[in-house]
């Protein structure tokens, strides 16, 4: 038996709400027009799908069982249109300018080959809580981060350019590069318990701090000095022999990166990501 679909989700509409009125207001037509939907239905079927009474309607037992019916109906076919949408649309995923340009944005390719179903568009900069995302990756303190959101702890080491690092016996001073955070609640890069542990002279070094570890990256890359920063933002740099590592011992600092909330993320593209993601950090 064919019905019109109009009628079916004007009837879904009136059952749920208990209302013509209601149903017309939510579907933007007039109530004249969700009796007349109603009316052909219940024609159509040889049936009474509502209890008519002065400014009230109610369900018939056989308006019951094919309210059920068309509410299932319609939420199945609603989250099918919504996955066929989502499937189509870039992951948006918002994080630090230093891990997007160094970590993030040349890794894409892998993703890529890994889930060609997967676009994902990257937002950068500090200030993410202020942008509009879909996937937000933070830089944040440990000890006030839930640990089923950690992705990866941060370790930190000092790292340069193969020429800079042959000259530093005969350096009388070196340069070193840090960061100062804008959020003042992060922790500060763990510089002097590097220093400590790995038996430095302290008084032979001069400090320069950036608001982002990315530009003390890129003067140790043009060989002005060394950086202290984080090994995640370098794992590939000194993969491809650009940077190395002054020592073999880095630190283990109170940062972190993580996803807010990352278990609410359940839909398969998100998932796929996160988890090729945190096999790319570690």
């Amino acid at each position: 038996m064919q019905v019109s679909l109009q009628a079916l989700k004007t009837f879904e509409a009136a059952a749920r709400l208990g209302s013509f009125k209601q149903a017309a207001e939510e579907l933007a037509i007039t109530p004249t027009a969700v009796s007349h939907h109603i009316n052909n239905l219940e024609s159509r079927l040889n049936v009474d799908l509502f209890h008519r009474r002065p400014r009230k309607v109610s369900l018939t037992e056989v308006g019951v069982k094919l309210a059920a019916a068309t509410y299932d109906g319609f939420r199945k076919i609603e989250s099918a249109l919504e996955d066929i949408q989502s499937s189509n649309q870039a992951l948006r995923v918002s994080t630090t300018s230093s891990l997007a340009a160094l970590v993030l944005i040349p890794s894409l390719g892998k993703l890529q080959a890994k889930y060609p179903e997967i676009k994902v568009e990257v937002l950068t900069g500090e200030a993410i809580d202020n942008q509009v995302f879909n996937l937000p990756i933070r830089l944040g303190n440990i000890a006030k981060v839930q640990s089923s959101d950690v992705v990866k702890t941060e370790s930190f080491s000092l790292f340069g350019v193969k020429e800079c690092l042959e000259q530093l016996d005969s350096a009388n001073r070196v340069r070193v590069y840090t960061t100062e955070w804008k959020n003042r609640d992060l922790p500060k890069p763990p510089l002097e318990a590097w220093l400590e542990l790995n038996g430095w002279d302290t008084s032979k070094i001069d400090i320069q701090s950036f608001d982002q570890e990315l530009f003390g990256i890129q003067e140790a890359l043009a060989s002005n000095g060394l950086v202290f920063c984080s090994t995640t933002l370098t794992q590939q740099l000194v993969a491809s022999k650009l940077l190395q590592a002054v020592s073999s011992q880095p630190v283990v600092s109170d940062l972190c990166y993580y996803v807010p909330n990352k278990d609410s993320y359940t839909d398969r593209k998100t998932g796929d990501f996160l988890s090729w993601f945190a096999t790319l950090l570690a």
